[in-house]
């Protein structure tokens, strides 16, 4: 009802409306108040599984980081076994990062895809035929 069509009812009239607007109100807040709660617990939930997924994943770093630094000893004991001068490993691989290098993870959110595709993939690889090898990068036989 519109405030002026309110001027013709009774004072009972008046409560029997004010009673019905409080039980609406009241359904309306009880709903709120459950659509919240459930959202609450979905992102408590996500939050939990993101924690295990970060906890996991720091266990396989660790044990990467382990296994290399245990490979990194053993071709620095294989070196001075074969009386190496340096305890440096001969054949490296270096692509700007410190492979050693603590790695440090943090949560963020995630961000929009784009559907478009590259503009050109790059294709790395060797190919090797009877007669040659050849390297390739960005899908260029060099």
């Amino acid at each position: 009802m519109m405030g002026e069509e309110l001027s013709g009812l009774g004072i009972k009239e008046l409560g029997n409306l004010e009673n019905r607007l409080e039980m609406s109100l009241k359904g309306v807040r009880i709903k709120k108040d459950q659509i919240l709660i459930d959202e609450v617990k979905e992102l408590h939930q996500k939050g939990s599984l993101a924690n295990q997924e970060n906890v996991q994943l720091q266990r396989k770093i660790n044990l990467i980081s382990k296994e290399n630094e245990e490979l990194r000893k053993a071709i620095e004991a294989k070196g001075r076994k074969e009386g190496s001068a340096t305890s440096n490993c001969p054949y490296t691989i270096t692509y700007g990062y410190d492979i050693l290098a603590p790695i440090s993870l943090q949560l963020s959110q995630p961000q929009p895809q784009h559907s478009e595709p590259p503009a050109k993939a790059m294709k790395l690889g060797l190919s090797c035929n009877r007669k040659n090898c050849s390297k390739s990068s960005d899908g260029d036989d060099l």
